[in-house]
């Protein structure tokens, strides 16, 4: 599949990020159903896995950035998807994350959170941003305060208590 739009591609030392695919389709399907969606609205059906890939590219038609499809440059494994997010309902745009199962704990996330947000600061002017995370999602509040985020508050998402974390300003980075 070939989009009518780039969507740039950012390396990091073990990282490929690139613009989502079709064939990610299966991956996205997989996450959709287990447990590792509690916090970002639950398991999803097949629809609501092509919904979720539409949607995804969509959205770098609509805004010009969104999620990338995070492969392991070492054997070309799709590990998750990370980048900037801004849609409707969200305060504003946000430095989102997730891995697939069997991928955290290797620093995949937060390497490829450095890139994205760097890239956000340097090619499209955004910054500081904020990253929304579920106030009982360890492993992302975490990450979030390891990318140098502070909670600037906690607000009522959907009847979910989110930290709202702001990201440091991007020359501090």
């Amino acid at each position: 599949m070939t989009l009518p739009f780039d969507i740039p591609v950012l390396e990091t030392e073990r990282l490929r990020l690139r613009g989502p695919a079709e064939s990610d389709l299966a991956a996205i399907r997989a996450f959709g159903q287990s447990e590792r969606t509690k916090f970002i609205g639950g398991k999803t059906d097949e629809f609501g896995a092509w919904r979720i890939l539409a949607a995804g590219i969509g959205h770098w038609a609509l805004r010009g950035y969104g999620l990338w499809s995070v492969d392991r440059k070492a054997d070309e494994t799709f590990v998750g998807r990370v980048g900037v997010i801004y849609p409707a309902g969200w305060p504003e745009p946000e430095l989102a994350w997730h891995l697939f199962d069997g991928f955290e704990g290797k620093g995949y996330a937060h390497e490829a959170a450095l890139a994205a947000r760097a890239h956000a600061s340097q090619a499209w002017g955004m910054g500081p941003l904020i990253s929304l995370v579920h106030e009982d999602n360890d492993r992302s509040n975490a990450l979030a305060r390891r990318l140098g985020a502070t909670i600037e508050r906690t607000e009522d998402h959907d009847g979910q208590n989110i930290h709202v974390y702001r990201h440091p300003e991007p020359e501090a980075v």
